[in-house]
């Protein structure tokens, strides 16, 4: 383990940290230490808090990497002492002055928000929006991942807590070309202020799972800049 960075994943909205299960082997085989933060989204400090829990337990540095939502976790929680690189999938990254919903209205709605519905103070995702979250997967891995989904409180995008780690940390970014749940307009402009050092893939919002070849080039680069 000597030398090797660990490796801390964040989940987005409706997935947990199944989602990264086609990265974690290949990186564990690598000697990398890999865990994926479990939150709730119950709220964004929760959530951040979660992910600071995941980073101490593991070795520093740590290459912190965050799906949709989660890019919004690593760039608050990124500001851990013991994190030396970001990785940005598909994902927000708002600035210090702004909300993840601020920035997601920036940018024309996406058709993922023509399947939702709010239960239980919750915002569900309908089946029948998995084509437009997951819709180069397989029919059965799009169920999988509607089952598996952790679900958000309602104003879970107009919250906000400190930090912008990307300000001050190396950032490396997969837009997903395809996407129909973040608007690949965002990822682009989200990479450029960031100086990420950016991949664009012909992708749905699940590049980790439809391209996960892909995806572990790039935590591999973000990992041997740390190691280096």
């Amino acid at each position: 383990m000597v030398g090797k960075p660990s490796i801390v994943f964040a989940h987005g909205l409706w997935a947990d940290g199944s989602c990264f299960g086609k990265l974690i082997p290949a990186l564990q085989a690598e000697g990398h230490e890999v865990f994926a933060s479990q939150h709730g989204l119950n709220s964004l400090e929760s959530d951040v808090a979660c992910v600071n829990f995941t980073i101490n337990h593991v070795p520093g540095p740590v290459v912190l990497v965050g799906h949709s939502y989660g890019g919004t976790l690593i760039t608050k929680a990124g500001v851990h002492d013991r994190v030396g690189a970001l990785v940005y999938l598909a994902a927000l990254g708002p600035d210090e002055d702004e909300t993840s919903q601020q920035q997601q209205n920036q940018f024309a709605r996406t058709p993922v928000f023509d399947h939702i519905e709010v239960a239980d103070g919750r915002i569900w995702l309908k089946p029948s929006g998995t084509g437009d979250f997951c819709g180069d997967l397989p029919e059965a891995e799009q169920k999988l991942v509607l089952a598996t989904g952790a679900v958000p409180v309602v104003d879970l995008f107009d919250q906000q807590v400190p930090g912008t780690a990307w300000r001050t940390k190396p950032s490396w970014y997969v837009v997903a070309n395809q996407d129909r749940t973040v608007n690949p307009e965002l990822e682009r402009f989200a990479a450029k202020r960031m100086g990420a050092k950016t991949y664009e893939i012909d992708s749905s919002h699940v590049p980790m799972l439809s391209h996960p070849d892909v995806v572990l080039d790039v935590i591999r680069d973000a990992a041997k800049y740390l190691a280096a």
